[in-house]
């Protein structure tokens, strides 16, 4: 799905209100600030907290 330019503009993050870009490879919505991921569903944005995801930290080694 295509984001339209002037929707992205507009749109911010629920948590943080961060600027929100449009991952087109995995389809989501992620927020700049605090790397929130909002999915895409049936072509509608889901901008809910309880809806979003975190990417997993990078900097996390278990050994």
């Amino acid at each position: 799905m295509t984001i339209k330019k002037e929707l992205l503009e507009i749109l911010a993050c629920p948590a943080c209100h961060g600027k929100i870009e449009h991952d087109e490879e995995r389809d989501t919505l992620n927020c700049l600030d605090c790397k929130r991921i909002y999915p895409i569903k049936d072509d509608i944005p889901v901008m809910l907290v309880e809806e979003a995801t975190m990417p997993p930290h990078s900097g996390d080694s278990k050994r």
